[in-house]
């Protein structure tokens, strides 16, 4: 297998079906009602619970947190026998409300999550799914809320709209720790546990990398980004064109389009290569969008295009496999992120100090080192079929 490189501030590094533990039937809100994870308890090895210790530990995480926070990597977290043996005898239930639930990221948050809270004798009561709409999550932290869980790991899909709500949940003595944002006018410590994130920054910063290294340090390229009060999204989008306009000046950003929701991407894309025929690459914000500039750069008869982007998804990774527009993109952990978020939930139910910004770092993939790459992001081998598009290019 080809080794994966860790994205260095100072160069550039070469190069789901991830199915959510969730066998179960929806009640009418969406919320899923989970399979008690304590009945097997007996039944798992205990061992200190940290994030994969492959992860490089002494990476440079280059994001910062919501309010400008410092980020502490997640490889320092750690939950010890003893702190295990703690949690378990609480007999803690737990409830992931989810801002959307239909993507290889989430699926493998959520796995991360529920085998790490196995693990710590927590039981996952619900699987929310707010499908980006922010009345939906708010009315799933109401359902939850009712069954008195003692911790919510959630997205807010909106920081404003959805803040009284999570507001709420905190002043209900449940513990919070969010993925990737923070509602508004919440504060660390007194409303909740910690946010986790990649480190998005780093990511834009590898994208701009990819796409520099396809084009040879020259060229035309657009940015498709996320038209959102998004701290993560922004993040990528304004790592990948500082990286570009800083480091790379003979190639120029000649176009920008927002997305709103991850459908848009085909129609902003086919707009943006109409008005800018020209283009030698457009970058995607994240993996389902991006998809979308695929079809819109073959449907323009742009096979030529190259395309990076954030988040190594099932079709993504294939395509990159095949040779295809996709050349890399920066790649989230997600599931070390769910491993993270649960270990982080187990410091506030020991009363221990969490840091109110934690990143995992980034990644870069490329065709060179795909296989290898998800095997880190989701901890399972590639789909066959993306290691038979490897192994036939």
């Amino acid at each position: 297998m080809k080794k994966f490189k860790w994205l260095a501030i100072t160069s550039f590094a070469a190069g789901m079906l991830v199915v959510a533990g969730c066998n179960s039937e929806s009640t009418s809100n969406g919320a899923k009602e989970q399979p008690s994870t304590t009945e097997t308890n007996e039944e798992v090895a205990l061992e200190p619970i940290t994030i994969n210790p492959n992860i490089d530990a002494d990476a440079v995480i280059q994001s910062e947190g919501p309010y400008g926070e410092t980020a502490v990597s997640a490889s320092t977290l750690e939950l010890t026998v003893e702190d295990i043996e703690k949690i378990r005898e609480g007999n803690y239930k737990a409830a992931l409300v989810m801002h959307y639930a239909g993507n290889d990221w989430s699926n493998a948050q959520i796995n991360g999550l529920q085998k790490t809270f196995e693990k710590m004798g927590i039981e996952v009561i619900a699987v929310t799914d707010a499908q980006f709409s922010a009345e939906k999550q708010v009315s799933d932290l109401e359902t939850v809320m009712a069954r008195n869980p003692d911790i919510i790991v959630s997205i807010p899909t909106d920081p404003v709209s959805t803040s009284s709500a999570f507001r709420r949940a905190a002043e209900q003595g449940i513990h919070l720790v969010f993925m990737d944002n923070v509602p508004s006018n919440l504060n660390h410590n007194e409303h909740y546990v910690s946010v986790v994130s990649a480190d998005n920054y780093g990511n834009g910063i590898a994208a701009a990398e990819v796409m520099a290294e396809e084009l040879g340090g020259d060229g035309k390229v657009g940015v498709v980004y996320h038209d959102a009060d998004f701290f993560v999204t922004k993040q990528r989008s304004e790592a990948f064109e500082a990286t570009i306009q800083e480091k790379y000046p003979n190639i120029e950003i000649v176009a920008r389009s927002g997305i709103s929701g991850p459908d848009d991407g085909l129609q902003v894309a086919s707009a943006m290569l109409t008005t800018n025929p020209d283009l030698d690459g457009i970058f995607g914000v994240w993996d389902v969008p991006t998809e979308g500039i695929v079809a819109a750069a073959r449907t323009a008869g742009r096979d030529d295009l190259v395309i990076t982007t954030i988040d190594l998804g099932a079709n993504v990774a294939l395509n990159i496999a095949r040779g295809g527009s996709i050349k890399g993109l920066g790649a989230q952990l997600p599931y070390d992120q769910g491993v993270a978020e649960a270990i982080l939930a187990g410091y506030a139910l020991l009363d221990k100090e969490t840091p109110s910004y934690v990143a995992v770092p980034a990644l870069t993939v490329t065709q060179d080192n795909i296989l290898d790459a998800w095997e880190m992001v989701y901890s399972t081998s590639a789909p066959q079929e993306v290691q038979d598009a490897f192994q036939n290019n």
